[in-house]
């Protein structure tokens, strides 16, 4: 693996009960580069940000993440040099947690302060983290409280605490009404334009939720099933569709373009890019 490669899929392929939820997936990030990950819901990019995060492990091919094979280092040691933010892992705090705790866990990848403990200098660094994210109220409060759109900045903060390599935040504006989105939209752009070598990963299947900065771009499709096993339906015989591939990676703008994403929908789709962001209408 290159110095440069902060993560690269080689021929990945993930099978659950049997069923094939992605396959032939081969992706090469570089340090300093920002990612989306973009397609439909269903697509498998959640099976994919498992693998990325160090919470699954392929059934075929290989996954390098910082320098490791995953599968074949501890991944406790990997996981404090990656920052994530997910709804899945926001499930995981107990609900009463402390925000402040939630933010400074992030360094030791725990959810939930149970035994650890930190240096004060280290509960500066989370109530700085807080402040920059306009949130600092939170202090004091519990988890289970906070809105959407708090929670968001809150996991976003903590993804950033240990300072990662890696930062992978999966759909981070999902649930969020126009000014929660708008607001998150603004942390992600700041991400996005900061100059540094971590490498960023941004999940969505929204146009208008990929913020400035990011302008690299792998577009997840389906892969066809041979037609000798697909119905009338084009589904296999167990009633599944193909499973999950990637179709695209690159430059963003090469990426979004009316016929691939036309193809992706399987309907005549319009792109559109104004003012530093994007959209995309049915026509």
């Amino acid at each position: 693996m290159n110095p440069a490669e902060v993560l690269k899929l080689e021929n990945v392929e993930f099978r659950r009960n049997r069923r094939v939820i992605i396959t032939d997936v081969n992706l090469t990030i570089r340090a300093g580069e920002r990612w989306v990950l973009f397609g439909p819901n269903g697509i498998g990019k959640s099976t994919a940000v498992g693998m990325l995060a160090t919470r699954t492990f392929p059934s075929e091919g290989r996954v390098f993440i910082l320098g490791h094979q995953l599968g074949k280092y501890d991944v406790f040691k990997l996981r404090t040099r990656i920052g994530l933010a997910s709804a899945d892992l926001a499930r995981q705090f107990p609900p009463f947690e402390d925000p402040l705790d939630a933010v400074v866990t992030g360094l030791t990848a725990v959810t939930g302060r149970w035994q650890d403990t930190y240096t004060e200098e280290e509960y500066e660094r989370a109530r700085g983290l807080l402040r920059d994210f306009r949130v600092s109220y939170l202090e004091g409060k519990q988890m289970w409280r906070l809105s959407e759109g708090e929670r968001t900045r809150v996991l976003i903060a903590r993804a950033l605490m240990g300072d990662p390599e890696l930062l992978i935040m999966d759909e981070p504006t999902t649930g969020l009404d126009l000014g929660g989105r708008e607001q998150v939209m603004r942390t992600l752009s700041r991400i996005g334009e900061e100059s540094s070598d971590r490498a960023v990963v941004l999940v969505t299947h929204r146009l208008e939720e990929i913020p400035t900065g990011f302008d690299h771009i792998a577009i997840m499709g389906r892969k066809p099933i041979p037609a000798e096993d697909a119905t009338d339906e084009g589904v296999d015989a167990m009633g599944n569709p193909g499973a999950g591939t990637i179709v695209y990676s690159g430059a963003l703008e090469d990426g979004l373009t009316n016929a691939r994403l036309t193809d992706l929908f399987g309907m005549p789709i319009e792109v559109e890019h104004s003012h530093g962001r994007w959209s995309a209408y049915a026509v």
